[in-house]
Formats: C-alpha cells, structure tokens, sequence
C-alpha cells in the first residue's frame, strides 16, 4: 500500500474517490478487504491528519458533487475528526494524564508478544504486521484490534494507543487517544466497544472465522472527571515578520497569511518526544514538509535543537495552532522557558466548529449543517 506525499497526489487521490467508490461507500465501508485492498476507503487520513488537506477542503469537493443525504456517512467520519480535535481542546487535562500514565505502565512479556505479532489470535498477529509494514490499518480493524487489547490480552489502553502512535502515519493526538478511551469504555462512561468472532469473519469476508475472543468484557472504570475548560487562545492580529508551523498544520494555501520574513518548520526529534515515532513516520513526515517547501520557499525545516537559538534573538512570533498535543506542549514550554509571545492563528472553521465538541458525537453531528452554511461548504 503507498501512500502519496504531495498535496497535488492527495487532492487527486480524493477527487478518483469521489468519482469511482463514494456513491457506494456506506455500503463497503465496514469491509477490510485485507492490506492491498483499501479501495471501499478513501485512505485520506494520513493527509487530513497532517492538514496538507483540510476536513473542510474534503468536504467542500464531496458537497460540490453529491448532495449531503447521499453523502451523509463519509461526511460524518472526516468531522469525526473535527469533533474530536474540538473535545479534547475543551478537556486538555485528558491528554496529559493520557503521557502521564505511560510513565507508570511496565512493559511486560504480554506487552512485548503483542507488539511483536506472538498472540496465540492469528487476525491481530496479523494486523501487527500490516501495522507496522504500511502505517495503516481500517478504521473497522483498528476497533476490532483496540478492543482485542484491552479486553481480550487485557493490555493497558495507554500503551495501545502509544503502540498506533508510534506507528501510524494519520497518528493524531485527538482521534488515536479518544478513540482508545471511547473502545475501553471511558470516554463515552459505561459504554465499550466489544470485537466479536462473527463480525470480524463477516467485514474480512470470512478470512478469519472462529476467532476466540472476551466477548462479555465489562468496560474499564476511569473515575477521573475533566470538566469543559473554555477556548482561551490569542487572537490578536500580529505585527510579527515570522510564522511558526509545526508538522501537523501543513497546510498554508487556505490560511490567510501574510508575507513572512521567516517560516520556521518544527518538526521535534524523538529526543524531546514523549512518544517516540518510528523512523518512517518521521521520514513520511519530512517528505510532506518537502512537498509544501516547493510552494513556500522561505519554510526552514528544524528541530528543536535548531530552533532554540532562535528564540533567543527573537522573542515574538505569529504560530498556527498546533492543537492540544505534544507539539503544542512542546511550544508551550519554550514560551514559559524564553519568555516568548505567541500570537495564535486559529482556523475560523475550527473556532466555530469546536464549541459543538461540548458534549457527545449525537450533538455535534446535529450541527454539522451550521458548520456547513457558516462557510458555504454545500
């Protein structure tokens, strides 16, 4: 499975989706048709994920081509996204309890045979591998496998949701640990996601049949409360000469940006990193950087060895939001350290669309129309 590394190869890759598998996708898209099949799938993640495409772009070129009750499903799961993003910057405390409990969890040999593909399940053994040698799984097969983990090998969640990070190209602070909290049964209280033999043979077309599996696993208690805390970004319109980007906001052709002196590129290294990513994801990661280095010429990639030197002559800086996560905890401390004023630019879509993150999936879906009409998306 290959993945494009250009914005170009990733606006084509939506619009041959559009055109050949989107009318049937509410049909198809529970199928995982194995690793060199993912045609029910428009694969788009690893590039939405990275914003070199924007949920919002996505669904402006779906809308100009179905109308939005055909389309509703596919629609529903790029938001998905969006809505995530919006609840854990409501809840930020969940992300670093989430760091904070991987420090306290021990790698066992139970641990280790998972992560090595040695389970006596053959699909998750499976699934390990396809994991590791494409960066991808089926968003169906990445339930089936979190719920395996946890409730079957009864893994820590927290180190599943490490193990997809280090991983996955589309690996994104909101989505992967949400997700992993809402299978184990604590981001939405009570309710678990439970993998089942007959559904895992159904969606892979029989070629995993009688797989024995905890099918009456309760859901974990969590008993940790994380009250909304409301958005308090800077929104001041900046003076500043440079622009700070970090991998995960690549995409600067629909931000209304001015002409900058520098635009500083931070990618960090795994020395700082709290989840260190395995090499292919840093080079799939550069390799993105490079393609957007082609339209803005004065992008410095660096890491933050190179850009500490920086902020030391320079102490103001406009930055595109990160979003709750590693790169913004990152550059949250740099700020404390070396008395730095950031002045945040924020995605007018995202600021609307994050206040319907308050509370479940059922309620912000019911305002994706708004979201759509605020910014002529249909």
């Amino acid at each position: 499975m290959k993945f494009e590394i250009s914005r170009e190869g990733a606006l084509d890759q939506l619009d041959n989706f559009i055109k050949t598998e989107l009318s049937s996708y509410s049909l198809k898209r529970n199928f995982d048709l194995g690793p060199n099949d993912k045609s029910n799938v428009s694969c788009l993640s690893p590039y939405i994920s990275h914003r070199l495409i924007t949920e919002y772009e996505v669904t402006k070129k779906v809308l100009s081509k179905f109308q939005y009750q055909k389309v509703e499903k596919y629609v529903q799961e790029i938001f998905w996204r969006v809505y995530w993003k919006g609840w854990l910057e409501l809840r930020p405390q969940v992300w670093s309890d989430f760091i904070e409990d991987l420090k306290n969890i021990e790698e066992n040999d139970d641990y280790k045979k998972a992560i090595n593909g040695e389970t006596q399940i053959e699909c998750f053994n499976d699934w390990v591998k396809e994991l590791k040698e494409n960066n991808y799984l089926h968003n169906h097969t990445r339930m089936w496998f979190a719920s395996i983990w946890i409730f079957t090998l009864r893994l820590p969640w927290q180190k599943g949701a490490e193990f997809f990070m280090k991983h996955l190209f589309d690996g994104d602070a909101a989505s992967n640990t949400l997700s992993w909290r809402w299978v184990a049964g604590i981001q939405t209280k009570g309710k678990n996601y439970i993998a089942h033999a007959w559904n895992i043979s159904k969606f892979t077309k029989k070629r995993y049949q009688s797989v024995t599996l905890n099918e009456n696993a309760v859901p974990l208690i969590d008993r940790r409360e994380y009250k909304l805390r409301p958005l308090n970004l800077n929104y001041e319109a900046g003076s500043n000469e440079n622009l700070i980007v970090f991998e995960n906001e690549l995409n600067l052709e629909n931000q209304k940006l001015k002409e900058y002196k520098n635009i500083y590129l931070i990618l960090l290294s795994n020395k700082i990193r709290k989840i260190k990513f395995e090499k292919k994801i840093l080079d799939y990661k550069i390799k993105l950087i490079r393609d957007q280095k082609k339209r803005f010429n004065k992008i410095q990639l660096m890491d933050e060895v190179k850009f500490q030197p920086i902020t030391e002559k320079i102490k103001s800086f406009d930055m595109i939001y990160p979003c709750v996560g590693e790169n913004y905890s990152f550059i949250n401390n740099m700020k404390k350290k070396n008395n730095l004023k950031l002045n945040i630019i924020l995605r007018d879509e995202d600021k609307f669309s994050w206040q319907f993150s308050n509370k479940g999936f059922f309620n912000f879906k019911n305002n994706i129309i708004k979201i759509f009409n605020k910014f002529n998306l249909n």
